[in-house]
């Protein structure tokens, strides 16, 4: 078998998940952070950029603080995360230091990567931070953010921060062997999955459901992040994190786990910010006509082409496009706000004027400001 194509990659972008950062839930595995610091040191001997995206700190907190179950208070889950993150991050930097690497502690939100401020400051953060030589170390802020601690996954930030510095690759480090082709916990013959395009849609219907009792996200969550990386070019391997130098092997082209490829020219930076844009502003129903000139035509979304709106946005806020089963099929800048929408769809751009008496432009969604899902 040829060599992965992570081989070439120059920014790599490596997740840890809870349950190896914490050994299972009993405390930090500090060796294991020792043995990964030490792998990132000898990638960045070869000029590769590093960074970090770590879960952990609240599984850090629930054991500094003697509570055996993570708790279903979301004030309670947020003072683990705060606890935790002390050790979490002091563990990091102890680790890089002994390799004379300096660490930064990032914390993003999703909403962070929602707001196309927000968005460009945290990536002119990154990319600095890289120019320096720095190791990003990054997670979500659970502090704060409740949305993220009861639905969000580190393997979908993950995903985000390759968007973000345009990573060649996202190594998705786990407790299991890869992605198989059924969950093997539960079927013996299961066979591992060495290689798939990550836009494969046969893969989320083998994909399980949430992993560990620690662990926030399962299989299903690292193939969704990998097609989320692959927008914008990124690989995606998802591999043992106990394996031996698990890093250095994959980065020199060694087969391990499973490689997820990016198939498609990245997307440009502004449509690629619509594409992760997680919360939309209000949904659009489309007829199978403006379906099929959005898809195969490359064309503007007309008003007329618009059969149904929910929610309330404003001019420029990102909507949804949804297909008439209801499958979102593209996202994109309003050009209209919903109740000015909702009094011109169905109708000929040529009619918005008598009907708004004023018309700003004749598409609602221009192509430049849309992207396809």
């Amino acid at each position: 078998m040829s060599p992965s194509p992570v081989a070439t990659a120059s920014t790599l972008v490596v997740k840890v998940g809870s349950s190896l950062v914490t050994n299972d839930g009993r405390g930090l595995d500090v060796a294991a952070i020792a043995r990964w610091a030490a792998q990132i040191a000898q990638l960045r001997s070869l000029g590769k950029r590093c960074v970090l995206v770590s879960s952990g700190a609240i599984a850090e907190g629930l054991q500094r603080l003697g509570w055996t179950k993570r708790p279903h208070a979301i004030h309670e889950q947020q003072a683990a995360a705060a606890v935790g993150q002390m050790g979490l991050v002091q563990c990091y930097e102890d680790c890089f230091r002994k390799h004379g690497l300096v660490t930064a502690q990032v914390l993003l939100t999703h909403a962070d990567m929602a707001d196309r401020q927000r968005y460009l400051n945290a990536r002119s953060t990154l990319l600095t931070l890289l120019g320096l030589g720095v190791i990003p170390v990054i997670n979500e802020n659970d502090t704060v953010v409740t949305d993220e601690i009861k639905f969000g996954d580190n393997d979908t930030l993950g995903a985000l921060v390759a968007n973000l510095v345009e990573a060649d690759a996202l190594i998705i480090l786990t407790d299991q062997a890869g992605l198989f082709d059924a969950d093997p916990r539960k079927v013996p013959g299961a066979k591992l999955i060495l290689q798939r395009a990550a836009d494969d849609a046969a893969l989320e219907s083998m994909s399980g459901g949430t992993g560990s009792a620690l662990a926030r996200g399962g299989m299903l969550t690292k193939v969704q992040a990998a097609k989320r990386a692959a927008r914008s070019g990124a690989h995606t391997v998802i591999a043992p994190g106990r394996e031996e130098d698990v890093l250095l092997r994959i980065a020199r082209g060694e087969r391990i786990g499973t490689l997820l490829t990016a198939g498609t020219m990245p997307l440009a930076a502004r449509k690629q910010w619509l594409a992760d844009h997680l919360n939309v502003d209000g949904r659009l129903t489309l007829d199978p006509g403006a379906v099929k000139a959005l898809s195969s035509g490359g064309r503007s979304l007309l008003p007329i082409g618009v059969t149904g709106v929910a929610g309330e946005f404003v001019r420029g806020e990102v909507v949804a496009c949804d297909d008439a089963q209801g499958r979102e099929v593209a996202r994109g800048l309003a050009n209209y706000s919903a109740a000015e929408t909702r009094l011109i769809m169905r109708k000929p751009s040529a009619e918005i004027e008598s009907i708004l008496g004023y018309v700003d432009a004749p598409e609602l969604i221009h192509r430049d400001n849309l992207v396809l899902l």
